[in-house]
């Protein structure tokens, strides 16, 4: 189920904020104006309905290239829940969604997949009014730790979403004044390449991080992300690994296969609206710095979002 308003499209509302206008205040351009958040909002909104699976929410995502998907009663689409990357992650080996897999299917992968959304999905949705202003979502992303927030009327009706990745575009190609160094985190958690893949998904679990650099021998070997977990479920490549439907089969490989090897880097000088650029123009949510040919942190959508706090 697809919500369509009338709307500038995505594609041009991007470029009216990626021309290059020379240093840029943002605090001046966030403000408290009611209703701003929707100038940057998304308002072509995909939704589904609690009964789809979890397999085919996954495979939605996959298509639509979403981390998030609200969840919305299907007859007149009122918000009921949210699933997220981070979610599948948890089902696949992370944590308490975890649960549903082990102790209801007996870790029968093939059979719970099959659930409705609704048994992982979170219910205690974080929405905002359709009147509210970009600063408050600002604020609300940070305080509540979460990396997308859909908007809605007075009738909890779903009119749009905001998430990160649309305040990386207002950073696209503009000379913030602030580089990478100033905006990045220092302490990095790396994996092993040999990681089991329950193991990466739990620690995401863990440190509430949608990613990891993979390193081997101090040399950073690839990305692995939620969004990684998410694919390799709803591409069917997990049901690859499968001898019988147990689901450790598929989950004790390393996460080596699944890790994305080309990494887009940035050095530590790199200001932040060049390092906007680089995400939008790869459609990726992170980018390693490396300094000297080492990893010296990570800059990520949420590094962009506290950066204009």
């Amino acid at each position: 189920m697809t919500l369509h308003n009338q709307n500038i499209p995505q594609s041009v509302r991007k470029d009216a904020y990626s021309k290059n206008l020379g240093p840029v205040s943002f605090e001046s351009r966030i403000s408290d104006r009611e209703g701003d958040v929707m100038t940057i909002a998304s308002r072509e909104v995909v939704m589904i309905p609690p009964t789809t699976t979890i397999m085919g929410a996954a495979k939605t995502m996959l298509t639509y290239h979403f981390r998030r998907l609200p969840i919305a009663d299907a007859g007149t689409n009122r918000l009921v829940g949210i699933v997220t990357s981070l979610d599948i992650a948890d089902f696949m080996g992370g944590g308490l969604r975890h649960n549903l897999l082990q102790s209801r299917f007996h870790n029968n992968l093939l059979a719970a997949v099959n659930e409705s959304i609704k048994e992982i999905m979170e219910e205690n949705v974080v929405s905002l009014n359709e009147k509210s202003s970009i600063n408050n979502a600002l604020r609300i992303m940070i305080e509540k730790n979460i990396g997308g927030i859909p908007i809605v009327d007075g009738d909890n009706r779903i009119r749009a979403i905001i998430s990160e990745r649309d305040f990386v575009w207002l950073h696209d190609n503009m000379a913030t004044s602030k580089n990478v160094k100033e905006c990045m985190s220092n302490n990095v958690i790396s994996i092993s390449p040999d990681l089991p893949i329950s193991e990466a998904a739990s620690n995401m679990i863990t440190h509430g991080f949608r990613r990891f650099p993979v390193k081997k021998e101090g040399v950073l070997f690839g990305m692995i992300t939620a969004s990684d977990v998410l694919r390799y479920l709803a591409s069917g490549e997990v049901f690859n690994k499968l001898i019988s439907a147990d689901a450790s089969e598929a989950l004790d490989v390393p996460v080596k296969e699944l890790v994305t090897k080309e990494v887009i880097t940035v050095a530590p000088g790199v200001d932040m609206g060049a390092a906007a650029h680089l995400m939008v123009e790869n459609k990726i949510g992170s980018l390693p710095v490396v300094d000297d040919e080492k990893l010296v942190g990570i800059i990520t959508e949420r590094d962009f979002i506290k950066s204009l706090i």
